[in-house]
């Protein structure tokens, strides 16, 4: 086998790594190259598993190398079109490598082949019948920033990394006489795309460029996304042949254009040497050939050819992000926690040019003021309140601020929020507008590097004027706010679409985004309305049925629908049943269990996580953490005074919904960073139910799963240096805590201030085998929430 980049030769060490570790030492290897001293130790990036989950995943999880928030995720297709299309770790073939893995986003794929030409990929069952390959996972490698695979019916070497805007590949060819690169426009992706106009042309004998302009198809939140993806690729040897294809299977030979639309590609051919090497550039942009070359020139200028040193500058993007959190414990969990902290940061893209350059909704070329600050898209940020957020506010915050400005820059040109979006395009995906949220933690938590009032009334618009079709394309606004506002709840007469708007969860969700309003505006001194919003956060208490005792339909006259299941998934709640949505309450646990009554609350609670526990609490119709509307369940005891409850849970879920490897990373859907995102917070002991919107906002409580934290904060925001968590006799059975201590000090409830993190610090939390259930006991120590004000 070949031998490793440069880059990764610390993959070489891994091995050494626990010895390392346990004599204390830094050894330096004899083999290392000249220069570089490589010590038996890990640094935070040697814990992520890039492969871990890749079994059954999304197509935006991703082996192959991305950078945060990357425009391009350079890496292996192994599945056909269809949902959850991209890489399957169970295949055994590989169609290519391509460049694009954002939500229902794709397109450019590379391939490198041999033989006589083929120009469709094939199928996972007769790869033969195409230019797949297969290959077999002892030749392959994933790690940040870089990623490895023999080719095993051409005998090619692929390697890959990225940067932002670009991607870098290294083949190592066998002698032969017929060698080529594949460059196909039209691919499978997991919700597909049409490609309307499409071009590839030859540039010198070592350059080709390109374009394919494309929309989804098939996509059920009505959104048309149009964008065009624009190419510049640049080869180390000269290519011999250069032509390619058209939708009809017309091969177009030596000529220096291909123009057409829908399956189009292009190739370029060269004889090889043994083991000769052949490197391939491409630079990516949703903007302009142009400024796709700009992409490639800025963001490749520092490394040539140097493969290695690209692999170098994206293992160390990747350790100073991953290394703001410090985590002491088992290998395992080390892996767990670093792999989940990566993917919170990758699966989201940012779709402007290094020079600030985006195309807007109205397919217009705008200019970002400060190209430091992106323009973000992704699915919708639907429940991102009890994940992502969380890590970004706490990790991150100059990301998450530079989110905010995103946001803003796009209702400056739309006049509307963004749910996601995709590809700067408006999409009406899920429910309600959870990007509200988003940006009043981000303000909550002293995020504040953009214009305040334009923040205020951007989310005030979005929880007041009903949402429409908008003439840019897509839909904007929450579809049912006109009824909610008029009834105080969505009755059923709404109607239904699907993973869009569903009534009754309609209502639970709009009252929490009405809640995240009032407390930005009570921050800001806006009286009247904070008391406006604050009414209308309470209107999730008319979708509960005194009878069942369930969050229920309602009808318009304002009747309850019948016959009535509370376990069946049905229109009424997205993604979920009465049982999950009753607990939707991340602004009032307290309202909820005034509602119910603390015995039925805590029974109802407690046989819902038995019913899931052998399904590794990802139930379908009881708690459910493979999906957003559930994912609060455990820390909910905390809000009843029995916060040993939510211990034993959070530990429960760590431990069993978590895993590690391929094939057994998440029972569920790790959706863009969220599952990490909870593992993130939850493994440090840590969780904000409201989603950290109060004006002063708290963190609650849990056992940690390390024995020690360490999260270095950012000085431009917070005032601390760091804050430590320590768990003092943490093991498998002392998983209950017995004290706290918070800055010295003796902590009663399971609950404290983030200015009491933000200013730095440390929380010591001693652990035993039993609960000790006067510790933070009481409805009176429960956390703030709306009927609980602190």
């Amino acid at each position: 086998m070949k031998r490793i980049a440069l880059c990764l030769l610390v993959i070489i060490v891994e091995s050494f790594s626990a010895f390392g570790e346990e004599q204390g030492v830094g050894t330096v290897y004899k083999d290392a190259p000249a220069g570089a001293a490589f010590v038996a130790s890990k640094d935070p990036v040697d814990w992520v598993d890039p492969l871990l989950g890749t079994a059954d995943s999304r197509w935006m999880l991703v082996p192959g190398p991305t950078m945060p928030f990357g425009l391009v995720n350079l890496s292996p297709d192994t599945q056909e079109g269809g949902w959850k299309a991209g890489h399957d770790y169970r295949s055994t073939s590989i169609s290519g490598f391509s460049h694009i893995h954002s939500w229902v986003m794709g397109g450019l794929l590379t391939m490198p082949t041999g033989g006589p030409l083929q120009i469709i990929p094939g199928s996972e069952r007769e790869p033969d019948k195409g230019y797949r390959s297969r290959y077999t996972h002892d030749t392959e490698e994933a790690k940040p920033g870089y990623y490895a695979v023999t080719l095993a019916d051409y005998g090619i070497r692929a390697e890959l990394t990225a940067t932002k805007r670009t991607g870098f590949q290294r083949y190592t060819f066998p002698k032969s006489q017929q060698f080529r690169i594949l460059f196909d426009l039209a691919i499978p992706t997991e919700y597909g795309y049409r490609m309307h106009d499409a071009e590839v042309q030859r540039i010198s004998d070592t350059e080709i460029a390109g374009y394919s302009t494309q929309s989804g198809k098939g996509i059920h939140c009505r959104l048309q996304n149009d964008y065009t993806i624009y190419f510049v690729a640049r080869i180390s040897k000269p290519f011999t042949r250069f032509g390619g294809w058209k939708s009809d299977g017309t091969l177009v030979l030596d000529r220096n254009l291909i123009k057409g639309k829908g399956d189009l590609g292009a190739f370029v051919e060269f004889s090889t040497g043994k083991n000769e090497i052949v490197l391939l550039k491409t630079g990516i942009s949703l903007v302009s050939i142009d400024q796709a070359r700009l992409n490639l020139e800025k963001e490749q200028e520092a490394f040539g050819w140097d493969f290695e040193a690209c692999c170098r500058a994206a293992r160390k993007t990747w350790n100073d992000l991953l290394k703001v959190i410090e985590v002491k414990g088992s290998e395992e969990n080390k892996t767990k926690f670093y792999t989940n902290l990566y993917r919170t940061y990758c699966a989201r893209a940012d779709f402007s040019d290094v020079d600030g350059k985006y195309v807007d909704m109205y397919e217009k070329v705008q200019h970002m003021k400060d190209p430091n600050n992106g323009i973000y898209g992704c699915d919708a940020l639907w429940n991102t309140f009890w994940n992502i957020n969380q890590v970004w506010n706490l990790a991150t915050p100059d990301i998450m601020n530079k989110w905010v400005v995103s946001f803003l820059e796009m209702y400056d040109r739309g006049g509307w929020l963004p749910k996601g979006p995709t590809g700067i395009e408006y999409s009406g995906i899920m429910v309600a507008s959870h990007q509200v949220p988003m940006m009043v933690s981000a303000y909550q938590h002293g995020i504040r590097n953009y214009d305040v009032e334009k923040v205020f009334e951007a989310v005030k618009h979005q929880q007041m004027e009903p949402g429409r079709k908008h003439e840019a394309g897509g839909y904007v606004g929450n579809r049912n706010l006109k009824l909610y506002m008029e009834l105080g709840y969505v009755p059923t007469e709404a109607g239904y679409l699907p993973s869009e708007e569903a009534p009754t969860s309609d209502t639970m969700e709009y009252s929490y985004d009405d809640w995240c309003v009032a407390q930005l505006a009570k921050a800001l001194e806006k009286k009247k309305d904070y008391q406006y919003f604050l009414k209308r956060a309470g209107n999730y208490k008319n979708v509960l049925d005194p009878v069942s005792k369930f969050a229920r339909p309602r009808k318009k006259d304002g009747s309850w629908l019948t016959p009535f299941n509370p376990l069946a998934r049905d229109k009424w709640y997205a993604e979920g049943n009465a049982w999950q949505f009753t607990w939707f309450v991340p602004h009032d646990v307290r309202g909820l269990v005034n509602f119910l009554g603390e015995d039925l609350f805590v029974e109802r609670l407690e046989d819902g996580f038995k019913k899931a526990a052998p399904k590794a609490y990802a139930h379908d119709q009881y708690v459910n953490l493979g999906n957003q509307p559930n994912m609060q369940a455990a820390w909910l005891f905390n809000h009843v005074g029995r916060p040993w409850r939510t211990q034993y849970y959070t530990q429960q879920i760590l431990n069993k919904y978590f895993g590690l490897g391929p094939l057994n990373g998440y029972p569920g859907d790790e959706d863009q960073g969220q599952m990490g995102g909870w593992f993130v917070m939850t493994s440090i002991g840590l969780f904000q139910m409201d989603g950290g919107c109060l004006v002063k906002p708290v963190y609650e409580i849990s056992t940690p799963l390390f024995d020690k934290v360490v999260i270095h904060l950012d000085k431009k925001y917070y005032k601390g240096d760091t804050f430590t968590i320590e768990a003092r006799h943490r093991s498998n059975k002392n998983i209950y805590i017995q004290s706290a201590i918070l800055n010295g000090k003796p902590l009663k409830k399971a609950w404290f201030y983030h200015e009491q993190l933000a200013n730095g610090g440390k929380l010591v939390l001693e652990l035993g085998p039993e609960p000790n259930k006067s510790w933070a006991a009481g409805l009176e120590n429960a956390p703030p929430s709306m009927s609980q004000p602190r």
